[in-house]
Parts: C-alpha cells; sequence; structure tokens
C-alpha cells in the first residue's frame, strides 16, 4: 500500500505542482494551461462573459424556452445539475484553503480566474451542444435520456475521426475520475463530518447517502434535473443567508474587508502559512488554483450536463454555462472568504489537540530571510518548559497546518507545560521521564474545512454557525455525487453504448457506500491525477475548435433567435393558463 501511495503521490506532484521556475515557486503546468485557455478565449470572443451575462440571466429564467426543441431538461435544470456538481466542498474548504496559504489577497486572484473561466466554461458549453448525440427514436430507453454530449462528441464530431482515440480518452479518465473524486470522497467527507460532529457511525451515514443517491440517479437525467432543480438553490440559499447574515451584523467591517483584500493581493504582507510568506507570487497561484478548482472551467464535466439542455441554439446554452463560474466563485466562494477574514479566524490560533501521528502536522524550519520552509532531514526538537530550546534560523519547529506552534503543553487546559524531545522521524513525543505521547497540546492555527466551520460559529450564535456548515457538507456532497453519475454514465455509454448505462449506475452507488466506510487518501489523490490529465485534451480541442466558438457566437447574436422563442413561450403559457381556466 505504501509503494501505491508513493507512486501515486508522485504523479500528482509532477502533475500539479511541478511547471515554470519563478523564484523558489513552480506555476504549474495545469495551472498554466487552464488560465493560459480561459485568457485566450476571453480576448477571442471579445470578453463576451461581461457583455452577454445579462442575456445568460435571462436564457436561465426560461422566458426563451420551446419544449419542442431537442433535449432532456431545460436550461435551468441543465444549469443546477452541473452547479450541484460544481458548488461542492471546494467552496467551504477551498477558499479556506486559499487564504490560509496565499493570504486574503488570495480570494481577488479566484475572482480574475472565474472572469477568464466564464468564457472558458461558455465556449466549452456551446461545442458540447453544438456536437451532442440526439437520439430522437430512443423510448425503450427514455429513462436514459435522449442527448449524449461532452468533450469527448466534440473532439471526435469536431476534430475529426483522426482524434477518436483522445477522445476515448478522455470518456476513460472522465468516467474513471467520477467514481473517485466525484463519488467515494464526497460520501467519505459526510461520513467524516457527521462522525466528528454527532458520533454517526460512518456506515450508517454510507447506507443513508448511498440511498439517496440511488433513488435519484437510477431515474436518469430528467429525475436528476427536477432534483438538482430543488437542491441547489436550497442548499445555495442555505449557504449564502448564513454567510449573508454574518456580513450584514459586521457591517462596519466590509469596507475595511475588500481593502485588505485588494492591498494584499499585490502587496501581500499578511499569508499565515507556506514558504514563500509575503511572495506576491505565492497569493496569486493560491487564488488561480483554488479558483479554478472550484469552479471547474476547463475540466469538461459540466458541459456533458450542458448538452442536455432543451435547444436548437448552441449558444443559448452556453451563456448560461458562463454563469456558473459567476455564481460559484463570485457569489458563494466571496460569501466564504468574507465570513472568514470579516471574523478574524483567518490567522488566528486557537485551543487545539495535536495529535502526532496525523496528517495536519509537519516540521518546519526558520529561514535567514524569514518565515519557513520544510524540514528536510530527521531530527529531534527539544521542548523546555513548554519552549522550544533553539532559536533563529535553522531552529526546527511542530507546526500544525504548515503554521509553528509556539508552546506545547500535556494538557488540554494548557497548565502543564511539555519538557522533552519530539522525534520528528517516529511523530513522538518523549517527556523527560522517558514517557512516549502521542499527543501535545497549543494554540494552533485552523484551515480547509474546519477553518470555515469556526468562522460560521464565531459569526452566528448558539450552534447555528456549525449546523449550517455541517448541512451544506451533507447537501453540497449529495448533489455533488447525483450530477458525477450523469458524468460518469454518458462516458460508459460514449464507450460502450446503452446497455452500460445501468450497470454503471449500480457501481457506482455501491462505490459511494465504500466511499463513506474506507480511508480515501490514495483515492483522492489517483482522482486529482486523473483529473490533471484528463483536463488538457479538452483544452487542446478548446483551442483547436476557438474559431468555430466564435462563428457560431456571431451567428446567434446577429439573429437573435430569442426573440421568437419568447412569443413562442409566451403563446404556450397562454394556453395553459386557459386550459386551467376551462377546467
Amino acid at each position: 500500500m505504501d509503494f501505491l501511495e508513493n507512486i501515486v503521490n508522485t504523479l500528482s506532484a509532477y502533475i500539479w505542482d511541478r511547471g515554470i521556475p519563478v523564484g523558489d515557486q513552480e506555476i504549474p503546468w495545469v495551472v498554466i494551461a487552464l488560465l493560459g485557455t480561459g485568457l485566450f478565449l476571453t480576448v477571442r470572443l471579445g470578453f463576451l462573459q461581461l457583455r452577454e451575462l445579462g442575456h445568460g440571466f435571462a436564457v436561465t429564467s426560461g422566458i426563451y424556452d420551446d419544449p419542442a426543441e431537442p433535449g432532456d431538461v431545460s436550461h435551468f435544470q441543465a444549469l443546477t445539475t452541473a452547479l450541484s456538481a460544481t458548488v461542492g466542498i471546494g467552496n467551504i474548504a477551498g477558499v479556506a484553503l486559499a487564504i490560509h496559504w496565499g493570504g486574503p489577497g488570495a480570494l481577488f486572484w479566484m475572482w480574475i480566474t472565474a472572469l477568464v473561466g466564464m468564457a472558458t466554461k461558455y465556449s466549452e458549453v456551446t461545442l458540447a451542444q453544438r456536437y451532442r448525440d440526439v437520439e430522437k427514436d430512443l423510448d425503450p430507453y427514455k429513462w436514459e435520456g435522449t442527448v449524449s454530449g461532452g468533450p469527448m462528441y466534440y473532439i471526435e464530431r469536431g476534430l475529426g475521426l483522426a482524434w477518436r482515440p483522445l477522445a476515448i480518452f478522455f470518456a476513460t479518465l472522465l468516467g474513471t475520475t467520477a467514481f473517485l473524486t466525484g463519488n467515494a470522497i464526497q460520501a467519505n467527507t459526510v461520513a467524516d463530518t457527521l462522525n466528528t460532529t454527532f458520533s454517526v457511525p460512518v456506515w450508517v451515514s454510507g447506507l443513508i447517502t448511498a440511498t439517496v443517491v440511488a433513488l435519484v440517479v437510477i431515474g436518469g437525467i430528467t429525475r436528476i434535473g427536477r432534483v438538482t432543480g430543488v437542491l441547489a438553490p436550497t442548499m445555495a440559499a442555505i449557504y449564502v443567508l448564513g454567510a449573508l447574515t454574518i456580513i450584514l451584523m459586521n457591517a462596519d467591517r466590509v469596507i475595511p474587508t475588500f481593502g485588505l483584500i485588494f492591498r494584499e493581493a499585490f502587496n501581500p504582507t499578511a499569508s499565515v502559512a507556506g514558504s514563500g510568506t509575503g511572495i506576491f507570487l505565492l497569493t496569486m497561484m493560491w487564488g488561480v488554483k483554488r479558483g479554478l478548482f472550484s469552479n471547474e472551467a476547463g475540466q469538461g464535466s459540466a458541459p456533458i450536463a450542458h448538452a442536455a439542455a432543451k435547444t436548437d441554439e448552441p449558444v443559448s446554452e452556453g451563456v448560461v454555462a458562463l454563469l456558473e463560474p459567476f455564481i460559484d466563485t463570485i457569489v458563494i466562494c466571496t460569501m466564504t472568504g468574507l465570513v472568514i477574514i470579516m471574523t478574524g479566524v483567518w490567522n488566528a490560533t486557537i485551543p487545539t489537540e495535536i495529535t502526532l501521528d496525523r496528517g495536519d502536522i509537519s516540521y518546519m524550519v526558520g529561514r535567514a530571510e524569514g518565515g519557513y520552509r520544510d524540514l528536510e532531514t530527521e531530527t529531534e526538537i527539544r521542548i523546555e518548559a513548554g519552549r522550544y530550546v533553539e532559536s533563529g534560523a535553522g531552529a526546527a519547529r511542530l507546526a500544525w497546518h504548515e503554521v509553528p506552534v509556539e508552546a506545547l503543553y500535556l494538557d488540554a487546559e494548557q497548565t502543564q507545560p511539555f519538557d522533552g524531545v519530539i522525534d520528528t522521524e517516529g511523530d513522538i513525543a518523549i517527556a523527560v521521564d522517558g514517557t512516549r505521547i502521542t499527543s501535545l497540546y497549543g494554540n494552533a492555527v485552523e484551515s480547509g474545512a474546519p477553518l470555515t466551520m469556526l468562522a460560521f460559529q464565531r459569526g452566528l450564535p448558539g450552534e447555528w454557525g456549525k449546523f449550517i456548515v455541517v448541512l451544506s457538507v451533507f447537501l453540497f456532497a449529495i448533489s455533488t455525487a447525483i450530477a458525477w453519475s450523469y458524468y460518469g454514465d454518458r462516458c460508459a455509454n460514449y464507450l460502450f453504448g446503452h446497455q452500460a448505462v445501468l450497470p454503471y449506475k449500480f457501481a457506482f452507488v455501491t462505490m459511494h457506500f465504500v466511499g463513506a466506510i474506507l480511508t480515501l487518501a490514495v483515492v483522492w489523490t489517483l482522482g486529482d491525477v486523473f483529473l490533471g490529465i484528463v483536463i488538457l485534451p479538452n483544452l487542446l480541442a478548446l483551442l483547436l475548435l476557438s474559431g468555430k466558438v466564435a462563428l457560431e457566437t456571431k451567428s446567434y447574436f446577429a439573429r437573435k433567435p430569442w426573440i421568437e422563442n419568447r412569443e413562442v413561450h409566451r403563446r404556450l403559457r397562454e394556453e395553459r393558463r386557459r386550459r386551467r381556466a376551462e377546467r
């Protein structure tokens, strides 16, 4: 198992961490590809995401819907299905990680990433609609849907049959990723949260969430669309309402908080963790990375959901899709970031049990120029009266979430200072009397989802804040799994035909339960590896087909077909009213 873990971690490092060296940091190749493609498409389309944002909201509202057009779900249901996968744990934990590593200024770079990501999302969804497969005579398989689309289709049909191996490669890896990060990890997150918060056995959580997922996904895209059409707005409303309440309760801090964000974006001084504290690149990179991974622009998954929308105008769904990064990052991630910064928890230390054999600990060494870097060689850290004996550059420190803990104690009340050594090789503390200790106590910073939960707890009275975050984790994870089940079964349909869809769904539900009861550190990393690889063929196709996107865009806005659709929608609405009146 250790051998497999080492291989997976090495692959992950090459894909997500290696890139162009800039100072003592590296800009990962995947980030360069995602951001570069978004910038190119933004310029190629004339900043369409800003010019036509209002049109996207209008189409989503349904005023141009024509039920006679081909597809399985409405524009709104397609958007909520895609948002169900996009809005998730990343909005709760990802923002917290960006601020933890890059400081408040990282939130600004998340906004910039969302703006260019809107052009990427528009392009991939427009292409998914343009090259989708519409099966008009499919009555025996109606529950499976009548439409299939996504990057595998526009790679094969847009670039030609010679590119089919690349399309097969994409569908295989994305279908596998759906089992992992889109499913098993979501179940594991819910099970771990409920177990930690309410002591619910993980198998009970797994059984409940697997049952909910099964009841929805077995019904196909039409049922998924109906459920996400209610679930996605509900979960977003609960989370945003909680965050907005905290912001309004601290209205006097809004302007200073935005001032801090803009100031730290270009002149960072307040990063909490990392080896490049105060470096502009570190702040920018963490904002860009978490922004890209939160809104999933360029990933190639959301186009599969949007391809099912009822329309004969590809661009009409493209403008709906560009709302995703706006809603996910500009709205929901901003709410999370403001709450974390305004409540002051982003750089606060709280009494913490420092469990020495957990992944949250690390060992840092002081740098001559200030800040810390990772300890490279095993050593013993000497502690007297709870304080480090050695100081200055080169002195090792025990860190929690990559930030050194300044004082260490034997008890939670912090009345008994620790005396002894910390063995960094064995991850054990040894007291002066020879007692071996696995946990110490001290004031430490939080990160990830626990940091967001702490912000909501401090911002709202009583236990409301904790319950909102726990409920959001539950709803976000469930909705993500539901949406990813559709992404996966469309990949199975592309690779093996209709007969593979039902077996895939059963395997997906089974993997959901397995994910809840197992520790999935390797699976999480493996899913990231697959995702990092599968992004690249999608971005290549977007660049090569950008000319066709530009032509579709120019034709659509020149013809203005939504005017006719609005008239059709008006007549249908009046007819329904007349029928109801006649009853």
